[in-house]
């Protein structure tokens, strides 16, 4: 039986380590992507959404400069808009509902290290899947933690971090984030 590839397991959001050739490939090929994307006008950037997100609905809009890892585990449904300077760490998965809409310097971050500074240091680090619902608002500068799951119709105050799950329909204000 082979054991999985580095990037096998990233994907799983099992330990894995960054420096693995085949994972600094696909990072060297999203940045290329990224610049590509950040410097096209609007009717050309679908196509180039297409060619690099895991999924995109119909109508989903992203205003560059956008930055992510991969781009590839990135799941956006229906008309979903995501303002300038977002930033995606999409290590693991990273769905994004109907009719979402994120503001500006927005960062999701799916990324996740040891707490033990001797474990860290060998340079393990895994992802842990973040899930935002249909018709969700996150305003400007907010901050989702990895693991996090954002019900539908749930609003994020601007520049609140998110360390924990948000049920539908709450509002969430501070840091951490806490429902109002």
């Amino acid at each position: 039986m082979t054991q999985p590839s580095m990037k096998q397991k990233m994907i799983a959001g099992e330990p894995y380590h960054a420096s693995d050739p085949e994972i600094i490939a696909d990072q060297l090929a999203a940045a290329a992507w990224m610049q590509r994307f950040n410097a096209t006008l609007p009717p050309e950037r679908e196509a180039l959404l297409r060619e690099r997100l895991g999924a995109l609905g119909a109508g989903s809009t992203i205003r560059p400069p956008f930055h992510c890892d991969y781009g590839f585990n990135i799941f956006l449904g229906a008309g979903v808009f995501l303002n300038f300077n977002c930033v995606i760490l999409d290590v693991v998965p990273v769905t994004i509902g109907d009719g979402t809409q994120i503001g500006t310097g927005v960062q999701i971050l799916t990324a996740d290290h040891p707490r033990d500074p001797a474990e860290r240091a060998t340079g393990v680090e895994w992802g842990v899947p973040i899930t935002i619902g249909r018709n969700v608002w996150i305003g400007g500068g907010a901050i989702i933690l990895p693991g996090v799951t954002i019900g539908d119709d749930a609003l994020i105050g601007a520049g609140s971090v998110v360390t924990r799950d948000v049920p539908a329909g709450a509002t969430v204000i501070g840091n951490p984030a806490r429902v109002r």
